[in-house]
């Protein structure tokens, strides 16, 4: 009976393994448009649906890189557009992704394959259960798929079935031992050997071992009592009986498996105690997975409560808002790629005009602040820098500046992470205020520029926008002297962080020739950037405020110098430089993300710079001084 169960279920699993090939949902892949941020709207992603699981990356060379998303399509809700016919949702909880295809084609193409691996992924769940009694019980089990209580006490009553049947047929096998034993001893008394090896006195026991060996046993779990006295006296004059049923049963193999009846019997012991342990274990763990699940279903519908009140909430002010939209400013709600323009956008006139409005304001705002610097600037006569009250504080920090730049890097303080060729760069890891303000220190040397070349293009405002394209808006506040300047760099913003600007004097300066840091060097220069205060800086608290101190060295060397008499080419400039820059970020950021993007973008940008430097002036003539800005401006736009 046992092994014709065996032989159906398996034969039932070979069935349904069958039906699930069949129903195997298709993999799909293909360039989608998802709605990244505000920031960048849509974009093209390659998308993948495989397994129920669908996984998004930048561009299909990515795919073996590792995905930028996914999202389990299993318990997903996909929500097509009611206006755009080319758009769909898939919604997981609070994790909506916006996408849209190229044709509606394509849209229900996707929509078709989300849908086949759901009811893919049930079906499978719901088939495979198996019974031990019946199939009518597998397919109870299956319907059952959604009542992870009653299948988890089925499959532990499951357990305990095959327990018993493993224990039936162990004292099955114990009473074949323990007739093989009894035997054994009796044999041990007696001396004349018959037929097959045996005493005719002791035949019923070995019939009674033979039997056990041939299976009658099996039908009932008691073992056969061995042979008594009184038995063996009356087989002893017994008829002649038929041939030995069992011939390969001999006296050695009696001998044999009687010597393992008491092993046999501990491992069984051992076996009923060890499986009743496991399964009041597992009993246990399903008493405490049904209090886990009750509690997580009591918590998520206190949640779905507190959901419900905050909608509420949300629509009573939205219908306030609307019935007081005479008197006061409306309110623009932005949840995502609907509310930007477009045929199917769902802002209002009325809304849509006021968004422009504000940032029509916004942009005569700084007209205005544009044209009070201009009339400033023609208003103050031009002072010498060392009556200006921040000339004190330049004239120091510069040198100071200038200093530590010639300081060596050796004594373990200064940690090597990034090199490349002759441009080597180091930090020392701080923090202030839970803010990376980690000190940085880089070296590199150039061929074919001079060190006032460098620092020009460093310092000078008209070049900037050039090399430097972090930057969307660049302010002259104000001009100390024709070497000291006062800027407002307001920098572009990268999602999520906040967007952030710069306040800050920037001097240039050549080091006299006298002085002992020009070393063997031809000349000497240096920029040195600090932030400050300015009365006419505006503030605006969706921008994040930058704290730094900058210093930009670069030493002009004649290597090989020039045959005498003749003047030098750029063959023979070779120019050191030294960058060293401590920067506060402000706002809040993770530390380990700082540090990442600082050691990604440094030597981008100091390699990117020196490289625009050499390339201008690589048909311009030498200039070891004089060079000027040409466009004296006061406010450039990127």
């Amino acid at each position: 009976m046992y092994e014709d169960y065996v032989a159906l279920s398996d034969e039932d699993s070979e069935e349904d393994a069958h039906g699930h090939a069949h129903r195997q949902p298709p993999e799909l892949q293909g360039t989608v448009s998802k709605w990244t941020n505000y920031i960048h709207g849509w974009q093209n992603r390659y998308m993948v649906l495989k397994d129920g699981t669908m996984s998004y990356y930048r561009n299909q060379n990515e795919t073996a890189f590792g995905c930028r998303g996914s999202i389990s399509v299993k318990k997903a809700h996909v929500r097509p557009h009611e206006i755009d016919e080319c758009r769909f949702d898939v919604c997981l909880n609070d994790c909506v992704w916006y996408l849209r295809t190229s044709t509606e084609e394509d849209k229900h193409q996707w929509v078709d394959a989300i849908h086949q691996h759901r009811e893919c992924d049930g079906l499978r769940r719901h088939g495979s259960a198996l019974s031990l009694t019946s199939n009518t019980l597998s397919t109870t089990s299956g319907s059952s798929s959604r009542k992870p209580k009653v299948r988890l006490r089925e499959k532990l009553a499951e357990i305990d079935t095959y327990r018993d049947i493993l224990i039936r047929q162990m004292d099955t096998l114990q009473s074949y031992f323990d007739a093989c034993a009894d035997v054994v001893k009796d044999l041990k008394t007696m001396e004349a050997p018959t037929c097959n090896g045996l005493e005719p006195e002791h035949e019923s026991a070995v019939e009674a071992a033979i039997a056990l060996d041939g299976g009658a046993a099996a039908e009932s779990p008691t073992p056969s009592p061995s042979p008594s006295a009184a038995s063996l006296g009356q087989r002893k004059h017994s008829p002649p009986r038929h041939p030995h049923p069992h011939p390969h049963i001999t006296k050695e193999t009696l001998q044999k498996h009687g010597a393992y009846a008491a092993d046999f019997r501990g491992e069984a012991l051992t076996f009923k105690a060890t499986t009743a342990g496991i399964l009041a274990t597992l009993s246990h763990c399903v008493e405490v997975m049904n209090q886990r699940e009750d509690s997580f279903r009591r918590r998520l519908e206190r949640e779905a409560e507190k959901r419900r009140r905050l909608e509420e909430k949300l629509k009573h002010a939205l219908s306030q808002n609307t019935q007081e939209g005479h008197t006061t400013a409306r309110v623009v709600v932005v949840g995502g790629p609907d509310y930007e323009e477009g045929p199917h956008s769902v802002i209002g006139e009325d809304e849509f005009y006021d968004a422009v409005e504000s940032a029509l304001d916004k942009m005569d705002e700084e007209e205005e602040f544009r044209e009070r610097l201009r009339q400033k600037q023609r208003a103050a006569p031009q002072q010498l820098a060392t009556t200006h009250p921040l000339w004190p504080q330049i004239d120091k920090l510069t040198m100071e500046q200038l200093g530590y730049a010639q300081q060596g890097v050796e004594g373990g303080v200064w940690q090597l992470f990034a090199e490349e060729g002759e441009m080597k760069m180091y930090r020392r890891e701080l923090e202030e205020g839970g803010l990376v303000v980690d000190p940085l220190k880089a070296v590199h040397q150039v061929r074919g520029a001079t060190a006032h070349e460098m620092v020009h293009h460093f310092w000078s405002p008209d070049v900037r926008f050039e090399w430097d394209t972090s930057i969307e808006q660049m302010t002259v506040l104000d001009r100390i002297s024709e070497d000291t300047l006062i800027f407002l760099q307001l920098h572009k913003r990268v999602w999520p962080t906040a967007q952030r600007d710069a306040l800050f004097w920037s001097h240039i300066r050549k080091i006299p020739p006298t002085d002992p840091a020009n070393g063997d060097a031809y000349d000497t220069w240096i920029v040195c950037n600090q932030s400050t205060d300015h009365p006419d800086a505006p503030k605006d608290e969706k921008v994040v405020r930058v704290d730094l101190t900058v210093c930009f060295v670069c030493q002009t060397f004649l290597d090989p110098p020039p045959p005498e008499g003749e003047a030098p080419t750029r063959d023979n400039l070779l120019t050191k430089i030294t960058y060293c820059s401590v920067v506060n970020p402000g706002g809040w950021a993770p530390a380990s993300v700082l540090r990442a993007v600082y050691k990604r973008e440094y030597p981008k940008f100091l390699k990117r710079f020196t490289q625009y430097v050499v390339d201008k002036c690589a048909a311009q003539p030498i200039s070891f001084s004089g060079l000027q800005i040409k466009d004296h401006s006061k406010h450039w736009r990127g």
